[in-house]
């Protein structure tokens, strides 16, 4: 593609949001070798030109590594302890997409400024079929000259870049609250759906009138679609991620000393649901909590 730079990179974790990102790149023209902790992620990334690296720190040289790993241990695990920091060449540029806590995000911009590598941290709004249209929207913190030298990676991945400031761990922050505000938003939902239930009014229906009028946004229209038809699989956002992330919002407001009651019944909201044996579903399963909170279906409606 004419006037734009081809970079080296390394790409760490495809998941479906991980593999949809890279794949990006890949179209781009950008020269990728990934890594996956189960190496059958890896093939389809292979056929589209991807190199395969059988450990992370093989895919740690080049321009940038940029990593979408799922919580704080997993990328505690990879990134410090797994080689990756460690083979970073001096200059080289780190992304991280993984949504994790503002203490990790402090430490993980300590350890790569003490040893000589570039640090953004880069956590995204969108669900998979979003990443797959490059369409994601990605908050951004870092020294501005690093950003803008992975910016055509960005570019590649997102349709709008949101610059937060020079301390990564403010990206972070701004992304678990932004959760926080996804979670609240699925659980007025799933209130609201009940109540009109027990009076006879189905949930779709409700919902249509809500999602056309008063909170007529992709967020609640697509939430709400999820719900209307109780379709939690496959999962865009899995349930035990959005555990995490209100968990992470409690952890950041106690450190700020900034209550956030509302988090503390959505964290038991969603404790209910993986109590329930809900793993592999959408956090908008939600809705079943509510549910069966009012006892709807012992009471046919």
């Amino acid at each position: 593609m004419p006037g734009v730079q081809h970079m080296k990179v390394g790409f760490l974790g495809l998941g479906a949001m991980g593999a949809a990102m890279a794949t990006n790149l890949l179209k781009a023209g950008h020269e990728v070798t990934v890594w996956n902790r189960s190496p059958a992620a890896a093939q389809p990334l292979a056929a589209l030109g991807a190199v395969v690296a059988p450990v992370p720190a093989d895919a740690a040289h080049g321009d940038a590594v940029l990593s979408m790993l799922a919580n704080d241990d997993v990328v505690r695990g990879v990134i410090l302890d797994g080689g990756v920091l460690g083979t970073m060449a001096p200059g080289t540029v780190h992304v991280n997409h993984a949504t994790v806590s503002v203490a990790l995000a402090k430490e993980l911009a300590q350890r790569h400024a003490a040893r000589g590598v570039d640090y953004v941290a880069a956590p995204v709004f969108g669900r998979p079929d979003v990443a797959a249209a490059g369409k994601l929207n990605i908050l951004v913190a870092g020294e501005v000259r690093a950003i803008e030298r992975v910016r055509p990676l960005l570019d590649a991945m997102g349709s709008r870049v949101w610059p937060l400031g020079e301390a990564p761990e403010r990206a972070n922050v701004a992304k678990i609250a932004g959760n926080f505000m996804l979670a609240a938003a699925i659980e007025s939902m799933a209130e609201a759906s009940a109540l009109v239930r027990a009076h006879g009014i189905g949930a779709a229906d409700f919902l249509e009138v809500m999602t056309g009028t008063l909170f007529a946004s992709p967020a609640y229209q697509g939430y709400a679609a999820l719900i209307a038809a109780q379709r939690f699989k496959p999962a865009g956002f899995a349930l035990p991620l959005g555990y995490k992330d209100v968990g992470l919002a409690l952890s950041a407001g106690a450190a700020a000393r900034v209550p956030l009651p509302f988090a503390g019944v959505l964290r038991d909201s969603l404790l209910e649901a993986l109590a329930a044996g809900d793993e592999d579903v959408d956090w908008s399963v939600l809705s079943q909590v509510a549910a069966r909170r009012a006892r709807l279906d012992e009471r046919g409606c």
